[in-house]
């Protein structure tokens, strides 16, 4: 019988772990390999069957995963140097401890629900 509770750190910490492991393969068998998503973009220029149109949507597409997995797995890192510090679970912005409910459902987390959503409106 284990005697972690279910929103120990350490828990939290191999879940983020788990997620950035699936990110770096997702990301690598989706670029085939190693290549980065930009080489990808350049790519599509060689390919002369296709509209420009759908090239540039290929490569605006590109471009834009590539966003969003860089700040997910910047968010991951965040959320581990959290745990590093002893400050995981804490709001960055109030200092009020976020639910644990909160961080099961989304484990990089930096704020509680009500400063998220003030940060969320001035966006």
């Amino acid at each position: 019988m284990s005697t972690t509770p279910p929103s120990s750190p350490d828990v939290f910490q191999a879940l983020l772990i788990q997620a950035r492991t699936q990110l770096l393969e997702r990301m690598a068998y989706e670029r085939g390999g190693l290549v980065s998503r930009a080489d990808m973009a350049a790519d599509h220029f060689d390919n002369s069957f296709q509209s420009r149109a759908q090239i540039q949507t290929e490569r605006q597409t590109e471009f834009a995963m590539n966003e969003h997995e860089t700040a997910e797995l910047g968010d991951i890192e965040a959320a581990l140097k959290r745990i590093q510090t002893g400050t995981y679970g804490q709001c960055t912005d109030c200092g009020v401890d976020i639910p644990p409910a909160r961080l099961k459902a989304y484990p990089t987390a930096k704020r509680c629900i009500n400063c998220q959503s003030l940060a969320e409106q001035y966006r």
